[in-house]
């Protein structure tokens, strides 16, 4: 359950106008309590998001499959102190990242410990070879990766600097995903760059103090989701799902195994800049979001591999619709459960339409933990799939964020963390160049060779659908299926350099 946004994240803009798209279809999203601030010292619950990943861990302990990391090289002065600093203000100010989980009476409750000095751990590679100082770095970097977190007494943010010369380091971050998600990312990074600047000037802090903390929403949430609300949450979900199947059945080059491992693969694809616009033209003129046509054609994808006529897909949203919230690092975000029917002689255009109609359905009854709607549905607990769905689309539509420290230049360092939550999870990223389509699989399933050329066919579907939206789901080629249509010569005339590597 990645921080990826797509429709997630709403500006007050786009929020006013999802609630007068909402309204057209008769569906109301009145507004909901704040949220006050309580007593950090006592033991309280968990959220339901948090409360899932706990369970999860109680199930396999000592996996790094929730563990969020990156890394960064850092060229330049780096102001050692300054970013110590900055890191340990960040952790007095959100208490979620010095929380520890514990159970009382076999139920969990999570416990804000004290902030103690900040310490970056530092390792001096500088002495080895140039190539010796790479591999060294990576080894360390995959490592960090890869090593669990224990809840009961670690820190959910661990950070360390490796130094591999005068002017270049290389910063490895790893954060626990019960205390984080894709916002929280772009908090922290926003709260490093600002502490940084500050403390490298020997300036106080900029930052206003933060309103509440996770543990307060964390309580509000249980509360304010009970009653009557909970009921009218449950039926929609109940009649919306009532009758899905229970896997897609989608071909794999291995059977599935018994029990799930997690061990995952990554490619990439980058479409078209002339592509993207195209596509943004046709969801402009179908009345729908760009993340409902490019799910629409995922779909259509999904439904040319497997013949199913009912889809099911995992999307996730933000879940920081109220204003007290939008400032915390914590984990926030919600997985929607979105379901659409679908059939060989229904044209992409009557698609769009149900997409639609399904995505706006699920914003207005979005603030149904996935972690309840499972228990609700009686889901159960297969240990060879994810419940409900085993696919997840994605689409972050917001810039990348690029941060800029004093004296220092960014730059990425790629670490191998190999890890897929789901069997297939597509996730799309708008930036200047065009679309950017990462595809993470379950490398017990499938091999590489695939995943190349189920991206490949989605680029041609996409190619296919902006040119012809009315050509019915069965007509669409798929590459290497039938011969390409004209469409492919349409954008060779506009087509900038694509991309399509391992990562």
């Amino acid at each position: 359950m990645r921080g990826h946004r797509g429709a997630a994240t709403l500006s007050p803009a786009k929020r006013e106008l999802l609630s007068l798209l909402l309204k057209k279809e008769g569906i109301e999203a009145g507004p909901s309590p704040g949220i006050a601030r309580g007593d950090a010292h006592e033991h309280h619950q968990l959220s339901f998001a948090q409360e899932r990943i706990w369970v999860f861990e109680q199930l396999e302990p000592g996996t790094a499959t929730y563990n969020v990391p990156s890394a960064a090289r850092l060229t330049g002065r780096l102001n050692l102190p300054a970013l110590e600093q900055g890191f340990g203000e960040i952790v007095r100010r959100h208490e979620s990242l010095r929380t520890t989980f514990r159970a009382v009476e076999g139920r969990p409750l999570q416990v804000v410990e004290p902030c103690g000095p900040p310490a970056l751990p530092f390792v001096d590679l500088s002495g080895l070879s140039e190539a010796g100082r790479e591999r060294v770095a990576r080894r360390l970097a995959d490592e960090e990766a890869r090593l669990p977190f224990d809840l009961t007494r670690d820190a959910l943010l661990r950070c360390r600097i490796l130094r591999l010369g005068e002017a270049e380091h290389v910063m490895l971050l790893s954060i626990h995903h019960i205390a984080s998600d894709g916002w929280s990312t772009k908090v922290l990074n926003e709260e490093v760059a600002a502490l940084y600047r500050a403390y490298s000037d020997g300036a106080p802090s900029t930052l206003a103090e933060l309103p509440i903390q996770y543990l307060d929403f964390a309580r509000w949430q249980r509360r304010w989701l009970s009653g009557e609300r909970l009921e009218a949450h449950l039926l929609y979900w109940r009649r919306q799902l009532d009758g899905a199947p229970a896997s897609l059945k989608l071909p794999t080059d291995r059977p599935r195994p018994a029990v799930q491992t997690f061990r995952g693969g990554k490619r990439a694809l980058t479409l078209t800049v002339a592509l993207t616009k195209a596509l943004k033209a046709l969801s402009r003129r179908e009345g729908v979001s760009l993340f409902m046509t490019l799910l629409a054609a995922f779909e259509t994808l999904l439904h040319r591999y497997s013949w199913q006529e009912d889809i099911v897909v995992g999307t996730p949203i933000a879940n920081r619709n109220r204003s007290e919230v939008e400032g915390l690092i914590g984990f926030f975000v919600n997985t929607l459960v979105l379901r659409t029917r679908l059939a060989s002689d229904l044209s992409f255009r009557e698609l769009l339409a149900r997409v639609r109609e399904v995505t706006l359905g699920a914003y207005a009854y979005q603030d149904m933990p996935f972690e309840k709607l499972v228990d609700a549905l009686h889901a159960g607990r297969d240990p060879s799939r994810h419940p409900l769905f085993q696919v997840f689309f994605a689409l972050n539509n917001n810039p990348v964020q690029h941060v800029e420290l004093p004296h220092l230049r960014l730059g990425p360092f790629p670490t191998g963390h190999g890890i897929s939550k789901f069997d297939l999870e597509w996730s799309m990223i708008e930036g200047q160049g065009g679309l950017l389509t990462n595809a993470i699989y379950k490398a017990d399933l499938f091999d590489d060779s695939t995943i190349v050329r189920m991206l490949e066919r989605y680029e041609a579907l996409l190619e296919e659908i902006a040119i012809h939206p009315e050509r019915r789901l069965s007509d669409i080629p798929l590459l290497g299926e039938e011969p390409r249509q004209p469409a492919e010569a349409f954008f060779d005339s506009q087509k900038t350099d694509k991309f399509l590597f391992e990562l």
